[in-house]
């Protein structure tokens, strides 16, 4: 298949890349723009898919904001208590200490791919030369001339067709819907266990259904998938004790192998590689889509930017120094969100005396050093410049 030459080739039609031409086409209607997305062009295939629970921090919602892409059905969170099991040391931060509306949301997957459609169907109807083209397959062959491109296919962890640098952690995360009896509203849980994250979130659904993330070893993990719903519930209250009452009822249980896989460069010449496509993080800090949402609004900027202006600019040699000029600009931002969601996967997965200490004492710390954790909390809502 092949299609006339255009200015910016983006592929991907997830969340990232939807976001990257929704932004291009808001700064610049007149971009000569293509988006090649594997995703049926009906709706409808994509309303029973995906419905996991994503964390959307408060600083993704506001950019969301610009391009009226936020779901509709969300869930707030204005409180998250951060503890370990059977240790000392816990943490708690509100949005009121920010002086935020709210710490992060709670949407479906799915529900921000379709919110993000909707917004650049919207945007199409005033972009004249923006082709919105649904290729079907992965085997089918695209042939586009472009001037630059835009890598946005993402991806989950081993399903990607790239491993650079990064690491398998082991570990895979069991997600699903729980009913419990006496939620405390718009608060999150982040519990650390022997094997990993165990996380409680807020859900649309209502007070008392919480979307759960439960991280441990594929065998674990494999094994808690396989249990009765009564006998999962008991292990599950087991791990995470009664602070939000008995668990009632799972729903939708599923599993997500969990691994760090990043690119050392995120540019090469014309090229340019944004969300999953750069980095695949652990869930743990839930920063993933969000990173990759920055990626693709300060993308959009420097691509708007060079080719809404003068065409002699519009050569290869600009091109390159203007994708080096944007991979610079994600440096800070990238290398602090890779490295804090590593080491929080790492760390908190250790049994040693020394690191259970240290990790104990660090969010005894994070709790009575307000400064420490504000900066921390904004990290999580609004990345680094």
């Amino acid at each position: 298949m092949s299609s006339s030459p255009c200015d910016i080739l983006i592929h991907g039609g997830g969340p990232v890349g939807l976001a990257c031409a929704a932004w291009c086409l808001q700064k610049f209607p007149d971009a000569n723009l293509t988006l090649l997305d594997r995703n049926s062009v009906n709706d409808a295939d994509l309303a029973s898919a995906d419905s996991r629970g994503i964390a959307l921090s408060h600083g993704s919602k506001l950019l969301l904001d610009t391009i009226n892409a936020w779901p509709k059905e969300h869930a707030d969170i204005y409180r998250v208590h951060v503890s370990q099991k059977g240790r000392f040391g816990r943490a708690l931060m509100t949005r009121e200490e920010l002086e935020q509306d709210a710490l992060g949301h709670i949407i479906r997957y799915r529900d921000i791919h379709m919110t993000l459609r909707q917004s650049l169907r919207a945007l199409q109807a005033q972009s004249p030369h923006f082709v919105w083209q649904h290729i079907g397959k992965e085997d089918e062959q695209v042939n586009i001339h472009a001037k630059c491109v835009v890598h946005a296919e993402g991806g989950l962890f081993k399903t990607q067709d790239w491993v650079e640098s990064g690491r398998d952690y082991g570990q895979s995360a069991l997600v699903g819907l729980v009913e419990v009896d006496s939620a405390i509203p718009h608060q999150a849980w982040e519990r650390f266990t022997s094997e990993g994250p165990l996380a409680v979130l807020p859900s649309h659904y209502g007070s008392n259904i919480l979307n759960l993330v439960w991280c441990g070893s594929p065998e674990s993990s494999q094994q808690r998938l396989a249990l009765s719903d009564a006998d999962f519930l008991m292990a599950l209250q087991n791990e995470f004790g009664s602070r939000i009452g008995r668990f009632l009822k799972i729903q939708d249980r599923r599993l997500y192998e969990l691994g760090l896989n990043y690119r050392k460069e995120i540019t090469k010449n014309n090229e340019v590689w944004i969300g999953n496509a750069a980095q695949t993080l652990h869930p743990v800090a839930g920063q993933g889509l969000n990173l990759g949402l920055r990626d693709a609004f300060l993308l959009s900027e420097k691509l708007a930017g060079l080719f809404s202006g003068n065409p002699k600019d519009h050569n290869p040699a600009r091109i390159q120094a203007t994708l080096e000029s944007y991979a610079q600009s994600r440096k800070v931002d990238r290398s602090t969100t890779i490295g804090l969601t590593d080491f929080m996967a790492r760390v908190f997965t250790s049994n040693l005396a020394p690191v259970v200490l240290a990790r104990g004492l660090a969010l005894t710390a994070l709790q009575w050093l307000p400064p420490v954790k504000t900066a921390l909390a904004r990290q999580m809502m609004f990345g680094r410049r």
